[in-house]
């Protein structure tokens, strides 16, 4: 029995995050779970609390429940919020270093916004400061997936991002915002990012 457990945590665990009013079986998230589930990595896939009011402070908790103790044989991806959910949960980390993240479209700096209750759940994810300092203490392996004609994460970000972070970019051409609207049920530039890290 704990011969099973060593060699159990030895194996590669990605987790994926999905965005806003999405879930674990939207998108392309169930290709990129089984593709990397053929190649003998640990998926996991959760159904974020309230996906459709986010709340930033539970998300957080709620990934470093699932994940535990993270370790170098820990992989991170983030589409939209959920990006913003993983740089927050690196942020958290005490000088544990994970194996690398991949987000897709992350979800702030600017943004667009729409008015009313949307803009009052997304402020305290865009406006609650990070400090990109401690993610890139304990995270060497980032790569930044922006579309070049998302509605909702300009491309312009993808400066920002390099000052703050010199993650890896990928520029993908007519993707949006990653999602089921923008007809993307695979998205294969995640999947070699996470297995450039490994």
């Amino acid at each position: 029995m704990i011969m099973q457990k060593t060699s159990n945590r030895t194996r590669k665990r990605v987790f994926i995050i999905h965005g806003w009013e999405a879930s674990s079986s939207s998108d392309w998230f169930p290709w990129l779970k089984k593709e990397l589930e053929n190649r003998g990595f640990e998926v996991t896939v959760p159904d974020m609390p309230d996906t459709e009011r986010p709340n930033k402070e539970v998300w957080i908790t709620y990934l470093a429940s699932l994940i535990g103790a993270p370790d170098e044989q820990t992989y991170l991806v983030g589409h939209s919020i959920g990006g913003n959910t993983v740089l927050r949960y690196l942020e958290s980390l005490d000088n544990k270093k994970i194996g690398g993240a991949v987000l897709v479209a992350p979800y702030f700096g600017k943004v667009v916004l729409e008015s009313g209750e949307a803009k009052k759940i997304a402020d305290p994810w865009l406006n609650t400061p990070i400090d990109f300092s401690r993610i890139k203490n304990v995270c060497s392996n980032l790569t930044f997936i922006f579309s070049d004609n998302d509605e909702w994460v300009p491309l312009e970000n993808k400066e920002f991002f390099k000052e703050k972070l010199s993650p890896k970019i990928i520029i993908e051409r007519g993707k949006g915002h990653f999602n089921e609207e923008d007809d993307i049920a695979e998205l294969p530039s995640a999947l070699e990012a996470l297995l450039s890290f490994s």
